[in-house]
């Protein structure tokens, strides 16, 4: 079965194109934190000027290289209208067999592989330009999603190996975000509102989806245990405000009302679902951050630190009405009023090599849940990316990431006691869940402009945090095409 997962890639016509462009070609500036849908993270990740203006303005668009230059392109930006199209495709398949018996669920469990992606088109206006209204900007993501994802294949529901799965709607236009967004004195201040993706500006980075794997692409996945939170491709009525008090710190804040099933067919199939009558409490993050730049500016860094509230009411992780144990009694789960949130998020460049934007940058973070109501109660993440270390490569990018994620208390004591009655489990889960890593280790190929090929390899330890499954790897490989 390794071979034939192996044979799956040798035989693919991306694959032996990719790679033979690689040897023939020189290298341009493209990197993956440039796709689609990482403009709010780039904006929130680039503090102010040395020299700032206070002159209120559009801040720049998201404007990465193309596979094919297109005048039109140019002419549209001249006008303040922005367009791209990009595709991000990722493999995945299995070299290890998955634990197999006879007990419901395992019985279904493979060896296998599979493909996962996405079409994007993203549309920025700068109504400035085209208007004459200062400062003022729209912003708009359609996507539309394809294939499935290799982890549930051997039992594991936490983390994808392809994070451009779900979530999509399963149609060919599905609405990411559509809001508009003023900036004043200089980018000192932007207050944006609209159908918005709260976890595209708060808890963010454009570094995480350097990375396949859903445990850290995107955001490392702790930050949206609760189904409450709209992360991309989902989204919710929202309003956001940020400040920089200073041109290295900045303090943000918001209200997003939190829609029921956001990430459910039945409300949220195409996105275009506006009515609101699905609304049932609100989330209230609030996240500030210093963002130095060390190294006579070529060492960039960002500290954030940031939490929220969730008004929703949610049910206990153990405990029934009388605070006993809901496993134990069969009785309904105590709800709790409210549930929160934590997180901090460190990354630094420790490195300049001579090529802009290359260099060698750490990352860590901790995510801490409220323990009553979380499925994990904290996921701790770290990676390494290192681009530009060779010195012929200068744009391709050598990555390592972590992450651990451990299971709420609640939760494993929960199952122990519905194991020991013999029912079924929550969470998808064929055993107990107490904790799980996944890592993941790339090599991005520049290939030639607007094309990023990057072999991987993502190994998962106590897949689903259940230590009655084997632990599994997986090759694959990630491709990003951007057409304009």
């Amino acid at each position: 079965m390794h071979l034939r997962v192996l044979g799956y890639a040798l035989k693919s016509s991306w694959f032996v194109w990719f790679f033979s462009i690689f040897v023939s070609l020189p290298a341009f500036a493209q990197v993956m934190d440039r796709d689609i849908g990482s403009a709010p993270s780039q904006l929130v990740s680039t503090p102010l000027p040395v020299h700032a203006s206070r002159e209120t303005t559009v801040a720049a668009f998201s404007h990465p290289e193309a596979i094919v230059s297109n005048p039109l392109s140019g002419w549209l930006r001249k006008r303040g209208i922005n367009f791209l199209v990009d595709n991000t495709n990722e493999f995945a398949g299995a070299i290890t067999k998955p634990t197999r018996g006879t007990t419901p669920g395992f019985e279904n469990y493979k060896q296998g592989a599979s493909n996962a992606g996405q079409y994007a088109m993203q549309l920025d206006v700068d109504w400035e330009k085209l208007a004459g209204l200062r400062g003022f900007a729209t912003h708009m993501i359609t996507v539309g999603r394809y294939g499935t994802t290799a982890n549930r294949m051997f039992g594991d529901w936490l983390n994808h190996a392809s994070e451009d799965y779900g979530g999509g709607g399963n149609v060919v236009v599905h609405l990411v975000y559509m809001y508009g967004e003023e900036t004043l004195y200089g980018g000192r201040l932007a207050i944006a509102a609209g159908r918005m993706s709260e976890i595209s500006d708060f808890a963010a980075s454009p570094l995480f989806c350097n990375f396949q794997n859903g445990s850290f692409c995107g955001r490392p996945k702790g930050i949206t245990d609760t189904n409450f939170d709209a992360g991309y491709p989902a989204a919710t009525w929202g309003f956001r405000v940020r400040g920089r008090p200073v041109r290295s710190v900045y303090v943000q804040t918001g209200v997003y009302p939190i829609e029921n099933g956001i990430y459910q067919v039945y409300q949220h199939r195409t996105g275009f679902k506006f009515n609101g009558a699905n609304i049932i409490g609100y989330a209230a993050p609030i996240e500030t951050a210093w963002e130095p730049v060390f190294g006579h500016g070529t060492l960039p860094g960002h500290y954030k630190f940031g939490a929220q509230l969730f008004s929703t009411p949610q049910t206990d992780n153990y405990y029934d009405l009388y605070d006993g144990s809901y496993a134990e009694s069969g009785l309904a789960h105590k709800k709790r009023s409210a549930s929160w949130s934590t997180w901090v998020m460190l990354d630094q460049q420790l490195l300049h090599y001579r090529a802009k934007g290359s260099g060698l940058t750490a990352m860590t973070g901790l995510i801490y849940n409220d323990p009553h109501t979380s499925l994990r109660r904290y996921l701790v993440y770290g990676a390494l990316i290192n681009r530009g270390f060779l010195t012929s490569r200068p744009y391709d990018t050598l990555g390592f990431s972590l992450t651990y994620t451990k299971i709420a208390s609640g939760v494993s004591r929960s199952e122990a006691a519905l194991i020991r009655k013999g029912q079924s489990l929550p969470n998808h889960a064929t055993g107990v869940q107490q904790d799980a890593v996944v890592m993941e280790f790339n090599y991005a190929i520049h290939v030639v402009k607007g094309v990023i090929f990057t072999p991987l390899f993502e190994y998962y330890i106590h897949p689903n945090a259940q230590y009655n499954l084997r632990d599994a790897a997986l090759l694959g490989f990630k491709s990003h095409i951007q057409f304009m």
